[in-house]
């Protein structure tokens, strides 16, 4: 009886079934939550303040507003992998990567977050993988990264023998 794939011991880490969101949880959970507590009490101190005239309220709100945007943007990052490729989505910034174009996933010990390394011979972080508060997390989700790079990246094996 020939050995199925679950029999065979393996030192590559599991391929993630296709679209998987990659994201920094408990970091996005406590950024989203200061944004929340932020705002409400910014909110609460313009209420409360009996002496401030109403121009003077909406300015706490308009602050507490920005200050809990700047929180969320910093909640932003992920990365979107499904079939074709990644979505990179930094703080500001949304980059589409084909699988071909990834060359190589880093996470090095020291690293904020992980960088791939490009075909076209540049570098770009991704701080949708940040080993801040939870590493061992962060270091399983580059590890899965960089096996869906590399089982995605060859179409056909064969094709380059020619």
């Amino acid at each position: 009886m020939p050995d199925t794939p679950s029999d065979q011991p393996s030192d590559k880490p599991a391929l993630p079934a296709l679209p998987v969101t990659f994201r920094p949880g408990r970091t996005r959970a406590v950024l989203l939550g200061a944004a929340a507590a932020l705002f409400g009490a910014l909110s609460l101190i313009a209420l409360l303040l009996e002496q401030v005239d109403p121009g003077e309220r909406l300015s706490f709100v308009f602050t507490g507003a920005l200050l809990a945007g700047g929180l969320v943007l910093l909640a932003r990052p992920r990365v979107e992998a499904d079939e074709s490729g990644i979505t990179v989505v930094n703080i500001v910034g949304r980059r589409r990567l084909e699988w071909a174009q990834i060359l190589q996933v880093n996470l090095r010990p020291g690293d904020p977050w992980v960088f791939l390394d490009l075909s076209d011979g540049t570098s770009m972080p991704v701080l949708g993988i940040q080993p801040g508060i939870a590493r061992e997390r962060a270091i399983a989700d580059a590890q899965a990264l960089r096996a869906l790079a590399v089982a995605r990246s060859v179409v056909d094996p064969d094709a380059s023998r020619g």
